[in-house]
């Protein structure tokens, strides 16, 4: 008989606050944080930050410090197994946030994913008022902080057992590329479009409310780095409704919608464009009203880009109707929709750490301002707009100071003298200023007379970060005495506020910005190398570098938050931990040598015992008191080529309540001491001590007289973790050879050697009471085994990185595993049957998947495009072309389409049985009178097979369904019209069934004009279609003027005065819906 196992799941995941490029697996995107902004809201603390962390996203609230919500999803293994409930394994490069509108009242999350998916989240504003107002909660799981599979909460947001954000809406378009960029469109008027950017140079831009892709733009030839809506027809200057996106090909590209083609192409930019932003300016000093005028609004588009070069160029939207009018115009300027007005520069006092290009460019939401980050700095130049009459005042000052400039040029040039700088002069002024904008003006050829870039906007100061800065975001709403807020987010995985206040009328300095808040409490700042749990498992211990955070395991908060320091206030850096029994204090092995001991309820280094070792101490393992001994002892391995011992010993005088080592025993070894380990056994006579050290070998030690018992060999190179069994028989080891070896402990022989990691294996864990262990490596893995038959039980992806280390519950019940990626997953066991052939069968599955899945190129519009030239037999070939169309249907082809698919084949040829079973059943019951009622099949439900054939139609999602279709072969196209046909008859389904038949008519064309049996059909079809697409036309116009109507009528009576004495009350609806 099959041994079964319980299945292992992420529950959750913590410990990460900011992901964004944090693993070389994870492109970086501009656009990696974002406000929750609803109407109705006026108070900026109130508006929840939302931050990228791994597999999902963390609303913080600012005012509080502290994390309100996460937003994930669960994952569905292939081939339906698994509980469904896991945290998805993916990674987040970019998010976006809609606003709400009077249509629908959520708010939309769009997020951008690692493997080319993107998913919308959509959340209820009186679900995030809940969360905002009621504030931190001693119970995690009712605030939405804890996902957990053990005790049935299933739940990101919310305690219920559903999803309060629900299940998202997933866009498969981009393949396998990464999605760099997201964008809703924010402009009045439109509602639900969004758009996405892949590395792959891709644009496709989504309907969110129709669940389907509109259409993909084609024309950069690298990775889309930037995207931007621009107001659409009749309130844009342009008159247009288009997008401007940027490239890493060093291009900036405006696309037309309507047309969907590229209208003009910005050159100009060294290298290639990191980031852009487009809105309309609103200087504070301009009346509310100018920005309502079409005149104005026209003159108050900018585009704003950053490159490679360090330039942030500045672009304006040209009034294409008074330049097709203007007479000192050629026509060939005529068409375009961007007129470059210069670059922003900061003051010559200005200084940057980073000479590297811009990597962010953000406006702020009112249009009053707009921030410049560079790539690995930690300041961001802060710009305000300024008015229209101030930019004409800069732009008259700066004409005048340019003609005395060149009369003093002109003079000192007959007189034959010049002016020298020396080093205490002024600060450079205006004119000396011009010198750095006339490079870049000379290159473009921009006329001195008109309004440039530096002339609308004036340098208003700086933001300095404590860290290299990833991203920022503006906060919705500026302060009380119009200063703005910007959220930082800082590669070392923390956020910071900081404000930057408004200057006074006199100021001549630049003003500083001053930290408000740091959120550093919930992420580690690097990678994390080490993972341990107390003895009753409610509190687990990180370590990355110089910095340790007790966490609770049950709610996912951070307890403590130590800097690890040595008695001089040196950093150190910790490289091992351990919680020591009583589970009141840590100890921490670090890299200079150095033991520190940390209690865990004040947070403080009660002791250290300094130069414990001479190199590095890798590894520290503790032994439990035994029943008749009372004294704990500690051994570490190091890179001084010893084995230390110490015994753990109360303190005398005030810090008599904290413990303190004591150094007992030293076993010398030949090599570097990689991993030590105490066996599990109580009886202090056979009580082993395992080494592994730098000759890849694993020496067998026996505790009380440090004499040697058994030398393991096998590995090629270096051990780096092993671990015993509880029974002390077998020992598992994994070195960086990518191997596990399974020994025997009373002989030293090798059982088994199991291969299944594809790097090194840092760390190896037994469950307590069985021979199964968990293995982790750096291939970012997590592998469950089976040490008694030797196989592999489950592999658990989910880590974008490295995995360093591991802690196994005493349970079983939970394993915590960490790494370089600077987050903590919990997985959980479930209740789940686990069938190692199915396993097997699942894994080889996804694996052809994604061998399938690169091989499959063709999207929609190739098929349209390949059956539009097979039916034109009349084309010649002088009229043939070979330029790449600018446009393209939106979906490629997926493994979920290609089930989908599948899932309408079979209900095709289920239907075909069941009508023909139904003819034959009638014709039989004509030539034998009886009883004419005929069982209903229960492989369609019981549903006729034309109501069985819809109800697969429908259950196919909207963004798979004409890439499903594509799968059918011609016999089923056929088979399907005829069930369109009986649909269209009956009235069922009209909108779907039309969709249908007109995509599959474009589709098979050619096929369906060489097929003359198909014509009568399709002329019934044809009228069908007509018929019933004009019914719901008639009855959708019919149902809108009622109901306008019906409003009308409610405004009025709601604004009429009422009078509750009066015996009769009218009835406002009375006479309607009579003829």
């Amino acid at each position: 008989m099959q041994h079964t196992y319980l299945r292992y799941e992420c529950a959750d995941a913590f410990a990460l606050s900011c992901s964004s490029g944090s693993t070389p697996s994870v492109p970086h995107s501009s656009s990696i944080l974002a406000f929750l902004r609803s109407k109705g809201k006026s108070n900026s603390s109130n508006h929840p930050v939302l931050s990228l962390a791994g597999s999902q996203l963390i609303g913080y609230d600012l005012r509080r410090g502290e994390p309100l919500m996460k937003i994930g999803h669960r994952e569905v293994l292939s081939g339906g197994v698994g509980t469904g409930r896991a945290l998805n394994s993916g990674q987040i490069v970019c998010l976006d946030v809609s606003e709400t509108n009077n249509r629908d009242n959520d708010v939309k999350v769009a997020t951008g994913w690692v493997d080319g998916s993107v998913r919308v989240f959509s959340l209820d504003p009186k679900e995030m008022a809940r969360f905002t107002s009621s504030g931190s909660s001693d119970d995690a799981s009712q605030n939405g902080l804890v996902h957990s599979l053990l005790h049935g909460n299933s739940n990101f947001l919310g305690s219920s057992d559903e999803f309060a954000c629900k299940e998202p809406l997933l866009l498969n378009g981009h393949g396998s590329s990464p999605v760099q960029f997201v964008v809703f469109d924010k402009n009045k008027g439109s509602v639900g479009r969004l758009a996405s950017a892949g590395s792959d140079g891709v644009v496709i831009l989504w309907d969110v409310v129709a669940e389907t892709g509109l259409f993909r733009l084609l024309g950069h030839r690298g990775p889309v780095t930037g995207i931007s809506f621009i107001c659409p027809t009749g309130s844009s200057a342009s008159g247009m409704d288009g997008l401007v996106t940027s490239g890493a090909d060093g291009l900036v590209k405006v696309w037309d919608l309507n047309g969907q083609c590229c209208v003009q192409t910005l050159t100009g930019h060294r290298g290639s464009v990191g980031c852009l932003d487009c809105s309309i300016l609103c200087p504070p000093g301009e009346a509310s009203s100018n920005a309502s005028d079409d005149v104005e609004s026209k003159k108050k588009w900018r585009l704003v880009t950053g490159c490679e070069d360090g330039q942030v160029r500045v672009w304006s939207v040209e009034d294409l109707e008074a330049e097709s009018t203007s007479e000192d115009k050629e026509s060939a300027d005529n068409d375009e929709v961007f007129r470059y007005v210069g670059s922003l520069q900061p003051p010559a006092n200005f200084s940057s750490s980073s000479n590297e290009g811009i990597a962010s460019v953000h406006f702020h939401h009112n249009g009053h301002y707009v921030g410049v980050c560079r790539a690995n700095d930690r300041v961001i130049e802060i710009y305000a707009a300024r008015s229209e009459v101030e930019a004409q005042k800069k732009r008259r000052r700066r004409l005048r100071r340019r003609r005395e400039k060149q009369s003093v040029a002109a003079n000192a040039s007959e007189k034959g003298e010049s002016k020298k700088r020396g080093l205490l002069d002024d600060p450079e002024s205006d004119e000396e200023q011009d010198k750095v904008e006339s490079k870049e003006d000379q290159i473009v050829e921009l006329s001195p007379d008109m309004v440039k870039a530096m002339d609308e906007f004036e340098f208003r100061g700086t933001i300095r970060a404590t860290h290299k800065i990833r991203g920022f975001a503006f906060t919705p709403v500026l302060e009380r005495g119009g200063g703005i807020r910007v959220v930082v987010a800082l590669a070392t995985n923390a956020l910071e506020v900081h404000s930057l206040p408004k200057p006074s009328k006199n100021a001549q300095v630049a003003v500083t910005s001053e930290k408000v808040s740091a959120l550093d409490m919930y992420g580690h700042p690097t990678g994390i190398r080490s993972v341990s749990l107390s003895s009753e498992d409610s509190m687990a211990c990180t370590v990355s570098k110089n910095v340790v955070k007790i966490w609770n395991v049950s709610s996912r908060s951070c307890l403590r938050s130590i800097a690890a320091a040595s008695s001089g206030n040196a950093s150190c850096y910790c490289l091992c931990a351990a919680f020591l029994p009583g589970n009141m204090h840590v100890v921490l092995g670090t890299r200079e040598g150095h033991l520190l001991l940390i209690d865990v309820a004040s947070g403080d280094i009660v002791y250290r015992e300094e130069n414990a070792h001479d190199g590095a101490i890798w590894s520290l393992d503790i032994r439990q008191p035994s029943p008749g001994q009372d004294t704990m002892s500690l051994v570490t391995g190091s890179a001084d080529k010893t084995v230390k011992f110490f015994e753990v010993e109360s303190q005398e005088g005030e810090n008599s309540r904290h413990p303190m080592l004591v150094h007992a025993r030293t076993l010398q070894m030949s090599d570097d001491v990689m991993c030590v380990r105490f066996s599990h056994s109580t009886d202090p006579t056979k009580r082993l001590v395992f080494v592994a050290s730098l000759d890849s070998t694993i020496k067998v030690f026996f505790d009380d007289s440090l004499k040697f018992f058994l030398s393991l060999y096998g590995h090629k190179l270096p051990v780096l973790a092993f671990d015993s069994s509880d029974d002390d028989t077998i020992l598992a080891s994994g070195g960086a050879d990518k191997s596990i070896k399974i020994f025997g402990l009373d002989f030293g022989d090798t059982h088994r050697t199991l291969y299944g990691h594809e790097d090194s294996i840092t760390d190896l864990r037994f469950v307590k009471r069985t021979h199964n262990f968990f293995t982790c490596s750096k291939d970012s893995t997590v592998r469950f085994w089976d040490g008694d038959r030797f196989q592999q039980i489950l592999l658990l992806n989910g880590h974008a990185s490295e995995v360093c280390s591991l802690a196994v519950s005493r349970t079983g019940a939970f394993v915590l595993s960490g790494g370089m990626d600077r987050q903590v997953r919990v997985w959980e066991r479930t209740k789940d049957i686990v069938f190692l052939d199915e396993e097997r069968e699942r894994e080889l599955e996804e694996v052809f998947d994604k061998v399938d899945g690169s091989k499959r190129d063709e999207n929609t519009s190739d098929v349209l495009l390949r059956a539009q030239k097979d039916g034109d037999e009349g084309l010649d070939a002088d009229d043939e072309t070979d330029e790449k169309p600018q446009s393209a249907a939106a979906v490629k082809q997926s493994i979920l389409s290609v089930s989908a698919g599948d899932r309408i084949m079979e209900a095709v040829e289920l239907a075909d049985e069941e009508s023909k079973e139904i003819a034959a059943f009638k014709k039989l019951q004509e030539d034998k009178s009886g009883d004419n009622r005929r069982a209903p099949n229960p492989m369609l439900f019981g549903m006729d097979p034309s109501q069985y054939v819809l109800w697969v139609l429908r259950s196919v999602k909207s963004v798979d369904l004409e890439q499903s279709l594509l799968v059918l072969p011609l016999k089923h196209v056929e088979r399907l019209m005829h069930y369109l046909i009986l649909l269209l008859r009956a009235g069922k389904g009209i909108e779907l069934c039309a969709k249908i038949s007109v995509f599959l008519i474009k589709a098979h064309q050619a096929q369906i004009v060489a097929n003359r049996t198909m014509m009568t059909p399709l002329r019934e079809l044809q009228t069908l279609v007509r018929m019933r697409t004009t019914e719901i036309r008639d009855t959708a116009g019919f149902n809108i003027a009622a109901m306008r109507i019906i409003a009308r009528i409610a405004n009025e009576k709601k604004n009429e005065r009422i009078n509750y004495e009066e015996k009769s009350m009218k009835d406002i609806w009375a006479g309607l819906g009579k003829a």
